[in-house]
């Protein structure tokens, strides 16, 4: 059974990547959470109020009847295990490691090499230029993205989307990543097969309305 409503709150920043993963999800879910804005550049992930929900400092944070679950992996394998349909990953053990795996290629390799935290610790500690900055951010990007293509492109398992032809956890990971790629005015000609996923993927509401540009917090 799905939780109620009102059960749920997300912790979220328009901006975050990461929280466009969560909104994905609970949207193919048909859940809809309570929403607080947490402002990543004004620092209020690192305000006391917000360190005590999460003493991480990051977002999303997802709160159900008062637990808070954090990190996004596990925030959404938790909804898969509360909310079951439809479902995020498949009925086999092979192909539920062969999703996770694109999801962890993301959320592992990817991802925190980019985040905000790294990007401001290489200007404001490392003193990197702009430049630098954006050349690492890109680095780490197409390193990803090479193996992604590579995975997906060529394996039958492969559908409309990552696997198959319903989203599963690898297209909630893969999309907001090709959005900060974007964001950087990175070069995604090389990867169609991650294009066409892409296209399937924003031609559904779920993915809609998770995006950046669609939040009641979005500058």
């Amino acid at each position: 059974m799905s939780p109620k409503p009102e059960s749920l709150t997300l912790y979220t920043y328009f901006r975050s990547s990461a929280a466009f993963r969560v909104r994905i999800a609970l949207n193919l879910k048909g859940l809809k959470p309570e929403q607080v804005f947490v402002h990543l550049r004004r620092g209020e992930h690192r305000d006391a109020p917000y360190r005590a929900i999460n003493p991480q400092a990051i977002v999303p944070a997802l709160m159900h009847d008062g637990e808070t679950i954090a990190q996004t992996l596990a925030m959404i394998e938790y909804l898969e295990e509360i909310a079951p349909i439809p479902p995020l990953l498949p009925a086999d053990a092979r192909d539920r490691a062969r999703v996770r795996r694109i999801a962890d290629i993301v959320a592992c390799e990817m991802h925190p090499l980019g985040n905000l935290r790294v990007q401001n610790y290489l200007r404001d500690v490392m003193g990197q230029s702009e430049a630098d900055v954006l050349t690492w951010h890109r680095h780490w990007l197409t390193l990803g993205f090479d193996a992604l293509e590579a995975l997906i492109a060529d394996d039958r398992r492969t559908g409309v989307f990552c696997h198959g032809d319903a989203p599963t956890l690898a297209d909630i990971f893969l999309i907001p990543q090709m959005a900060n790629a974007r964001r950087v005015e990175m070069d995604l000609a090389p990867y169609p097969t991650l294009l066409r996923i892409e296209k399937a993927a924003l031609a559904l509401p779920a993915f809609i309305d998770a995006l950046p540009q669609n939040q009641p917090d979005a500058e």
